[in-house]
């Protein structure tokens, strides 16, 4: 960091303090003449890069998720605050992998796994477009699934 006066390269924080679109503001005093300024950090994240079924790659977009998930929750009693926390706990797990390209098959997954928590019938849902269940066996399949997790989850409380 250069000082705006002297162009001296040295200077101490003063002070830092977030800012409200997310950035952190520094009040820095130059080591050489002594004078004050600020600075503000941008935190720059990488994109997170989306392949997709037919081998297409497009970056993330979180708003994807929330739809899917406002179908999957149509009067569920699941509000759009809890949507919106799934839907920024999954880009936190994608951007926590330290992998820069994710299937959607990986996202689907998470999303899927969250969402059975949050409420079985909206994860039914979901996973009934999400795997694309070809006939009612393979509907039933992942009822029984779901139940027997459920009554293993009772059994071991």
């Amino acid at each position: 960091m250069k000082c705006p006066v002297c162009n001296n390269t040295d200077s101490k924080v003063i002070d830092s303090r977030p800012t409200e679109n997310g950035s952190i503001r520094r009040r820095r005093e130059c080591l050489s003449c002594q004078k004050r300024y600020t600075t503000y950090e941008i935190i720059d994240a990488i994109p997170i890069i989306v392949i997709k079924k037919d081998g297409t790659r497009e970056i993330f977009d979180r708003n994807k998720i929330v739809s899917g998930l406002m179908k999957a929750c149509y009067k569920r009693p699941v509000t759009l605050n809890q949507i919106n926390e799934l839907s920024a706990e999954v880009e936190t797990d994608l951007q926590n992998s330290l992998k820069t390209e994710h299937t959607s098959n990986e996202i689907g997954v998470i999303v899927m796994e969250k969402l059975r928590f949050l409420d079985e019938v909206s994860y039914v849902r979901f996973a009934s477009v999400y795997r694309e269940f070809k006939d009612a066996e393979t509907f039933m399949e992942e009822l029984r699934d779901l139940k027997e997790q459920r009554e293993s989850k009772k059994a071991d409380s």
